[in-house]
């Protein structure tokens, strides 16, 4: 078994490749890509040689590049990329797309030769798992290449399947996946729950489906189940925008942190494809509807979400109320700013199950009052375990609130069914605690410029949609 110090030396020396590529002009997620699929190609070999077969077909393996330099090995590498990409399975998941974005071929060779140096097919799922998420969360830090978006902090996805609670035998989807964090956690919470081998069976194999419409995102949630030997035969992940998704399937378990705004431009119309949502040009409104359309009855589900979604009127009210009424929309946990890759996002997670109306509304605060920083006070888990031990999952009869007449500044607060049905919104606020603000000069200048590129955007996202019209 590696022990921590070979993971932090393996860890090193993959971040120390990347520092090369980047001051040669490779950007972190064109780096983190083709290692991928180098270590990919790697790792079937060494399956190979092992006496397990291959999956990749003869001309197009790892063996081909292993003696070509120069202009021979970025040839050669680019047709095995451009032929793996057509393939069915996991390898043609893997290789969604694939293009090679490093062109030079002494930097091509710089990879090739550290992933060669170890033995990967072997090595333990928690360590292999353990190095790659260590370079997609560096990776979700690159702001240049916009890659946080498809990071959600492993704290909070943690503490959010904490209290879901997915058992094993249940199925578990993601339909926004990123890098594949909310399935993997969920499937490190339900490995130990039981040792009976079909149910093992099922949990690698059929238990947890994801889906993303970035060729990317799917390369690099593939390879994260796979490397912790989770789909090594069909992966999980499928390329694809589950917002016209219009297949029957259903499933127990959803957990996601969709995208929010408006639809790429050139996307398809959701209304199009799904006449019976509530007509809404919002990511996050239409992402809610869909989820609500996937879990099965009794199923349970995590999402965060923005504020605008509790707040918003004409269609998302709309949608609001259709979540109130179907749905049991038990517990909302307010977060921080702070703890995303995006600045100033404020959002919330929200936990329901289909099946029965909202009455009373558990409201957990971890706003108020609350200031985090990526980089000098990044939220841990250990943060959020009182929330995780007020949600009194499985036993949430038994929920005691911490806000009383006596502590007015309790954080976590029941509003009664009539509050809830008098509400304007489910805005709950209620806390009056006095907020510092304990940002260093860089980080409050960080923060300004991110809202400046925000209203730069959406000026140019008004003016296209005017047509041009100065404004």
């Amino acid at each position: 078994m590696a022990n921590q110090k070979s993971e932090a030396a393996l860890i090193k020396k993959v971040g120390d490749i990347a520092n090369v590529m980047a001051a040669a002009g490779v950007g972190f997620t064109d780096y983190i890509t083709q290692l991928t699929y180098i270590l990919f190609l790697k790792m079937d070999n060494e399956k190979e040689e092992l006496g397990l077969g291959s999956s990749i077909p003869e001309g197009y393996k790892w063996k081909e590049l292993c003696d070509l330099s120069g202009t021979d090995l970025v040839d050669k590498y680019e047709e095995i990329l451009s032929e793996l990409s057509k393939e069915e399975g996991l390898i043609g998941t893997i290789f969604t797309r694939a293009s090679n974005k490093i062109d030079r071929p002494v930097m091509l060779a710089k990879v090739i030769e550290m992933v060669a140096g170890e033995d990967w097919y072997m090595m333990e799922g928690d360590l292999k798992g353990a190095i790659y998420e260590s370079i997609l969360e560096k990776n979700g830090q690159d702001k240049k290449s916009g890659a946080g978006q498809y990071f959600t902090p492993r704290a909070l996805i943690q503490a959010i399947v904490k209290v879901v609670d997915p058992k094993i035998g249940e199925t578990v989807a993601d339909p926004a996946c990123g890098t594949g964090g909310f399935l993997l956690a969920a499937y490190e919470h339900m490995k130990n729950q039981s040792k009976d081998m079909e149910k093992q069976k099922f949990l690698k194999n059929n238990a947890l489906h994801g889906a993303d419409n970035t060729a990317l995102v799917v390369t690099l949630a593939s390879m994260n189940l796979y490397l912790h030997d989770i789909g090594v035969n069909r992966s999980p992940i499928e390329y694809k925008d589950s917002l016209i998704d219009t297949s029957d399937n259903m499933y127990d378990v959803i957990l996601a942190n969709p995208p929010f705004g408006t639809r790429p431009q050139g996307s398809v119309e959701v209304a199009a494809n799904r006449p019976e949502f509530i007509k809404t040009s919002d990511n996050q409104v239409n992402f809610l509807q869909h989820i609500m359309s996937i879990v099965k009855t009794g199923g349970r589900v995590g999402v965060v979400l923005p504020d605008s979604v509790l707040t918003d009127t004409g269609a998302t009210e709309k949608v609001r109320e259709k979540l109130l009424k179907d749905f049991n929309l038990h517990t909302i946990l307010r977060l921080p700013t702070g703890i995303f890759y995006a600045n100033g996002v404020k959002t919330n997670v929200l936990f329901f199950e289909k099946g029965e109306p909202t009455k009373e509304i558990w409201v957990y605060d971890y706003r108020t009052g609350i200031k985090h920083t990526l980089a000098t006070k990044p939220m841990t888990r250990a943060h959020l375990q009182d929330f995780v031990d007020c949600y009194c999952t499985g036993h949430m009869q038994d929920r005691v609130a911490t806000y009383s007449a006596e502590n007015p500044n309790g954080r976590w607060r029941c509003f009664s069914e009539e509050e809830v049905k008098n509400a304007d919104n489910l805005d709950f606020k209620w806390l009056d605690l006095e907020e510092k603000d304990e940002r260093t000069v860089a980080e409050v200048l960080e923060d300004m410029q991110a809202e400046s590129d925000g209203i730069a955007e959406a000026v140019a996202q008004l003016k296209q949609l005017l047509g041009g019209i100065e404004i």
